[in-house]
């Protein structure tokens, strides 16, 4: 493998590792905290954080991984040789598909469409409660799971090809 291959793809673990966490942290707690907060506060606090999300190193990790898993995806199909090559190309295609496409696909539209409400709304509390927290969250604890697959499989892959240099 070659060093710059062995470069991204360790550091890849780390990145998958703590994007995960990020998504852990608000399937864990930080929804059920703001689905508890009376009023309209949980609907304001996440209409504040959806904006406060493009601050620049979680989107540099985001964005940035989603070209670096289809370029491990490539490597691992192409030019890998193995199981651990295959292990690799999996975990970039699990972050593109369980993270990345998730998050544009599903928890965007629903970021964007509580952005536009009125905090203040009946019809907005509604959709907080009935929609957007059990949507939301749920399909957030899908990104934690990608995010988290994606790094054992990465880890998994370099132990492999590292054991296993000739196959």
């Amino acid at each position: 493998m070659a060093f710059w291959v062995l470069f991204i793809a360790q550091a890849s673990v780390l990145a998958y590792g703590l994007l995960g966490g990020v998504f852990l942290a608000f399937s864990d707690f930080i929804m059920r905290s703001l689905g508890q907060v009376s009023g309209h506060g949980g609907v304001e606090a996440m209409q504040v954080i959806n904006r406060e999300v493009f601050r620049i190193v979680f989107m540099v990790l985001f964005l940035g991984m989603a070209p670096v898993s289809v370029l491990l995806i490539v490597y691992g199909l192409a030019w890998g040789e193995g199981s651990g090559s295959l292990l690799i190309a999996g975990a970039g295609a699990v972050y593109l598909i369980g993270a990345f496409l998730v998050t544009v696909v599903l928890n965007v539209p629903l970021n964007e469409t509580l952005a536009g409400m009125d905090t203040d709304a009946p019809a907005t509390a509604r959709f907080w409660q009935d929609t957007y927290l059990p949507r939301w969250t749920f399909w957030n604890s899908v990104r934690t799971g990608a995010c988290a697959l994606a790094s054992v499989l990465m880890m998994l892959g370099l132990i492999w090809t590292a054991q296993n240099p000739a196959v």
